[in-house]
């Protein structure tokens, strides 16, 4: 075997020096380039339709807003976007990739940025390629995909060059660093945080009711038109009060208030020692319904040790046990690697004697890892791994129930004959019991998926309280339905994305976490993929959370935050369809009855601005901890936000009958007072649809409340005062809040009913 030598010590820190870190300095936010990204989106494009309108008519203040207000949205939003980006970088610098360097004769693990031109790297599967690299020594298989665009795989040999950001599928080699940072072919180190993500269900869920809401302005358009031309009233004069109809039921802060809940709830789980790549994993996190997760390193400690071994053949236990040995990984161990080598090394068996010419790593593709081993009858090759791959592959007929054993057979083979067995056990990790009650008692299921036989995977299953019964892959494969089983049995690496596709076809939104290379498709398929803290650096990058301490505890914190988030964003949900309903119906009975607008423009103009205010800081409002899983149900959001809006229309309609027939001739009065009663009203409707128990029993955050006490004060002052909307007295301020707050009362006793009713039916 050839001898590899690598650098020194005191020549890498020289280097290093020199020639600085392995990475590239991330690109700059652009704060600029992120405010006109968003004055190119579908929102703002009805609100810059509305601006050219207001321009062409000469409306000149109502255009100014209109710039205001899309300004507003484009640089709260953009900002919110830099915060975001900053959470997630600096998360990403908690997550160090390590690689195996040889440096002074030695194997150790130091951060990829540290590595310098000429350092030798052990590489295997699962890893990311952290600098452009010759191969020295073994072969392997890469996805070059971030180079070339395509994910073919990609058969790599000595003298062959392999480049920076690429997956290792399979293999293990030696290689040589050749270029680093800036002067790699990739131009980039690896970075964990993916910076373009497919939205969330929620997020999906509330663009359908974007285009809901604009399909409805353009109804009740048409209706305002038509009844126009039959009363032969001048349209034009209508276009301004059109255009801010369509400003004020479309909720261009939207994207602001996703992105401050979601921010906030990545920096809280950053605390808890979990890091977010993705934020719309987050949204996900409270549909959870069934989590898969791995035995061994999640639910075990994986830390299996050998309870026993058998001998095969004529050969001495010392022979076998070398043999078994030679076959394991020195420089990079498995946990199987560590268990064999601390069994032999605590018989204490002389291993130098063997000659071993050649080694590959294991590769769950053959099920076994292999060292080529000089013999008596010349080079042979000595295998380690699985039991029934190399009965199989051995024709071994002996009669043994040790695969049926509640542990993990591993098999040693030397040419055609199986030679030795080994058993090992993991134990359950002491907090798992604890963690899978915690997350159970959250409404999610807890699946076990294990490539241990069945009476293993029974055995652990008590342990830790997982009740029913445990299937093997090839009956589960053949089920229609999943109650009564507790884990899944007999997994090859390559069946999880089957589990997980078969659990999502089924109607469940999926949990799975995960470590190995061949977990990634599963991680990434999963609505809620988590990498647990000893995954492989590609499992790592599928994943949309990744655990920075060991066992299933700290995914509470994921599936609480998801329920923060959902919570918030069904108030703006349920709040923006009710305040949209009901300002449809004001403004469209309002002109078909008195064929006049109930609002002036300045009374549209304020109402939107005030009600976008306290959408922004809904992501800030305290949440309660639901137990069970929820769901976007658009349908039951639509009775909910219905009962709002037809309770809040039905008093508004006649306050405006009371208010035109007292004062038929003071348009911009009753104004006014309609334009009171609706942020009022908006406001109130937040302080309901935030909580499902009595409004008065349950409190806003800070931000939430000083929005709210600050609108409706800004308002009684522009009323008192009479600018930019008409006067009113104090009396009518006293009495459209003190309506309001009975109104709502009573209203808010139909949402406590209509909670009930839900919960029951």
């Amino acid at each position: 075997m050839q001898e590899i030598n690598g650098l020194t010590n005191e020549d890498a820190a020289a280097k290093l020096k020199s020639e600085g870190y392995n990475e590239v300095p991330e690109a700059p936010f652009s704060l600029s380039k992120q405010i006109l990204k968003r004055l190119w989106e579908p929102n703002a494009w009805i609100l810059e339709a509305a601006l050219f309108v207001e321009i062409i008519l000469g409306k000149w203040f109502q255009a100014a807003f209109i710039v205001v207000l899309l300004l507003f949205a484009a640089t709260n939003g953009a900002f919110q976007a830099r915060k975001a980006h900053r959470n997630l970088s600096s998360l990403s610098q908690d997550l160090t990739i390590k690689v195996s360097v040889l440096r002074s004769g030695k194997w150790i693990s130091v951060p990829s940025r540290e590595l310098v031109l000429g350092d030798v790297v052990n590489l295997q599967q699962g890893n990311i390629i952290p600098a452009d690299m010759k191969i020295l020594q073994g072969s392997l298989e890469t996805n070059e995909s971030s180079i070339t665009g395509e994910a073919n795989s990609i058969s790599h040999h000595e003298g062959d060059l392999i480049y920076s950001g690429t997956e290792i599928l399979s293999g293990q080699a030696l290689a040589t660093v050749s270029a680093v940072g800036l002067n790699s072919r990739a131009g980039k180190t690896t970075s964990l945080l993916k910076n373009t993500t497919a939205p969330g269900h929620l997020q999906t869920l509330l663009s359908k009711i974007i285009g809901y809401l604009a399909l409805i302005d353009v109804i009740l358009t048409v209706i305002i038109l038509g009844v126009a031309l039959i009363r032969h009233q001048d349209i034009l004069s209508l276009i301004p009060f059109i255009a801010m109809l369509f400003i004020s039921t479309i909720p261009i802060t939207m994207p602001s208030s996703f992105s401050v809940a979601n921010s906030i709830e990545a920096k809280i789980l950053s605390t808890k020692n979990i890091l977010v790549s993705d934020l719309a994993g987050i949204q996900d996190a409270a549909n959870l319904n069934v989590l898969l997760s791995d035995k061994t390193g999640t639910i075990t400690n994986n830390r299996p040790e050998v309870v026993e071994f058998h001998n095969y053949s004529k050969f001495s236990d010392s022979d076998v046990l070398a043999l078994a040995n030679a076959a394991t990984n020195p420089r990079q161990p498995s946990v199987v690697d560590k268990a064999v080598q601390a069994y032999v090394l605590n018989k204490k068996i002389d291993t130098s004697k063997l000659q071993i010419k050649e080694v590959t790593d294991f590769d769950p593709k053959f099920g076994y890892s292999k060292a080529v081993v000089s013999t008596d009858q010349g080079e042979q090759d000595a295998c380690l791994g699985s039991f029934s791959i190399l009965a199989k592959k051995t024709n071994f007929t002996q009669e043994t129930n040790a695969n049926m054993g509640a542990g993990r057979s591993v098999a040693v083979s030397l040419g055609d004959q199986l030679v030795g067995l080994f058993i090992l056990e993991d134990q359950p990790r002491s907090d798992s019991p604890a963690a899978i009650k915690a997350i159970k008692d959250r409404g999610v299921r807890v699946i076990m998926i294990t490539g241990d036989n069945q009476v293993t995977a029974q055995t652990v299953a008590a342990e830790v309280n997982l009740e029913g019964k445990i299937v093997s892959y090839d009956d589960f494969i053949k089920m229609d339905s999943f109650e009564g089983i507790a884990g899944v049995a007999e997994v090859l690496p390559e069946h999880k994305l089957a589990i997980v596709k078969k659990f999502q076809q089924a109607g469940y939104i999926v949990g799975m976490t995960g470590d190995g290379v061949n977990d990634a498709p599963a991680l990434k398929q999963a609505e809620v993929g988590i990498a647990v803290n000893n995954a492989v650096d590609l499992a790592k990058r599928s994943a949309r959370f990744i655990l920075m301490t060991p066992g299933l505890g700290s995914i509470v914190e994921i599936l609480d935050s998801g329920h923060r988030v959902y919570q918030r964003m069904m108030t703006w949900t349920i709040t923006k369809l009710a305040r949209a309903a009901e300002l449809m119906i004001l403004l469209t009975l309002g002109f078909l009855t008195w064929g006049v607008e109930p609002l002036t423009l300045n009374a549209m103009i304020l109402l939107t601005l005030f009600n976008n205010l306290v959408t922004i800081v809904l992501g800030t409002d305290r949440t309660t901890i639901t137990y069970h899983p929820e769901t976007w149900d658009l349908k039951r959001l639509n009775k909910l936000a219905g009962v709002f809006a037809i309770g809040w229309s039905a008093i508004g309609y006649a306050l405006m009958w009371y208010v035109n027939d007292l004062y038929p001739h003071q348009t911009e009065k009753n104004s006014t007072i309609i334009y009171l009663f609706l942020i009022l009203s908006a406001l109130m409707m937040i302080l309901m649809t935030r909580t499902k128990k009595p409004v008065w029993r349950d409190y806003p955050s800070k931000w939430v409340a000083v929005a709210i006490s600050g609108d409706m004060i800004v308002s009684f002052i522009l009323a008192y005062f009479g600018i930019m909307i008409a006067k009113v007295s104090l009396g009518w301020m006293a009495a459209v809040l003190l309506g309001v707050i009975v109104f709502g009362t009573i209203l808010d006793l139909f949402k406590l009913l209509f909670y009930k009713v839900e919960k029951v039916g």
